[in-house]
């Protein structure tokens, strides 16, 4: 998470107004002991999807958080919920073994969690790792790849927190759930697209993955793979002295776009949305439109949850408004 996102999110009020309740209860005699994190003891597949309350934040969201990564997704019941991809988080942590947990939030009814984390749009996913704000996802993670953007949020903590071990070790003595999603055989469209990069085919690897999203709008993997072809047509023709020309000449989009393509061919990822998003910042109409589809056009390249473009997104939302 950027430093200024860092800074916006203050969970001491909702850790402080949790602990005052505590105090409340037990004071009025609803229960003198301390509440536990749920699943502290290794827990069951209920404890590791709850939905949390700014009263119980400290022991449903905080505390666990000690253990595992606790991913909080926000959501506001007067909008459409992402459901597939609620469902989705859901089942994966279900069967995840408490390696992590879901904090579901409806920010209509606990509206200071929402102060607290900041939130302009929904569903926004935060991951909180020793009671602290790591990484953030505004907007949705598409439901076919919330598998994989767990996967390398436990890989890059699994080092840290040994309960993420633990967990998973749990989920794999479980075996496999009864709802367990079974494998679909390979969509043959894809093999044909796929078989047409190999060989570098790239005009008929783009007809292909076109023809996919004629019939089927929506289909992500097709999206994010027509992406990548038409990025890799441009980068082998991109030239690397594109970049200097473009430096020297900043008000030259069609400069600033094949040099954002030179870095991208160089894997210097954060110099291209930089570039893109200073060409946006001093253009307009039509120009700004171009640089700012092919930024768009950039970011596809990547997970959703990748960090460079979690941050030059926000730089291109402060570009344009």
């Amino acid at each position: 998470m950027s430093s200024a996102m860092a800074g916006a999110v203050d969970l001491s009020g909702l850790k402080a107004r949790a602990e005052a309740a505590g105090r409340q209860s037990t004071a009025g005699g609803q229960g003198g002991a301390p509440a536990t994190a749920p699943g502290a003891d290794g827990g069951s597949a209920g404890d590791w999807v709850v939905d949390a309350t700014e009263q119980g934040f400290q022991t449903e969201v905080l505390e666990p958080s000690l253990q595992v990564p606790v991913v909080v997704e926000l959501w506001a019941s007067r909008y459409p919920r992402e459901e597939q991809l609620s469902a989705e988080l859901e089942r994966l942590a279900s069967t995840g073994g408490g390696a992590w947990r879901l904090a579901r939030v409806d920010i209509d009814t606990q509206p200071r969690v929402a102060q607290a984390f900041g939130v302009q749009q929904v569903p926004m996913l935060v991951v909180l790792v020793g009671g602290q704000p790591v990484d953030a996802v505004n907007g949705a993670v598409p439901d076919d790849r919330a598998a994989e953007w767990v996967r390398s949020l436990l890989d890059a903590l699994r080092d840290r927190m040994p309960a993420i071990a633990e967990g998973e070790q749990r989920a794999a003595a479980a075996g496999p759930a009864d709802d367990e999603p079974v494998e679909e055989p390979e969509d043959p469209r894809f093999t044909a697209a796929e078989e047409a990069l190999e060989q570098g085919d790239y005009a008929a690897a783009e007809a292909a993955y076109q023809s996919v999203l004629d019939v089927e709008p929506a289909n992500e993997q097709a999206k994010a793979a027509l992406a990548q072809v038409r990025f890799l047509a441009r980068a082998e023709q991109a030239d690397p002295s594109a970049i200097e020309r473009a430096d020297a000449a900043p008000d030259d989009v069609d400069a600033q776009l094949a040099a954002a393509d030179a870095e991208m061919a160089q894997d210097r990822v954060e110099a291209a949305f930089a570039r893109l998003v200073d060409t946006v910042a001093r253009t307009s109409d039509d120009e700004r439109d171009r640089a700012r589809g092919h930024l768009v056009g950039l970011f596809e390249l990547f997970p959703p949850d990748d960090g460079r473009v979690s941050t030059a997104r926000r730089a291109l939302a402060r570009a344009l408004f």
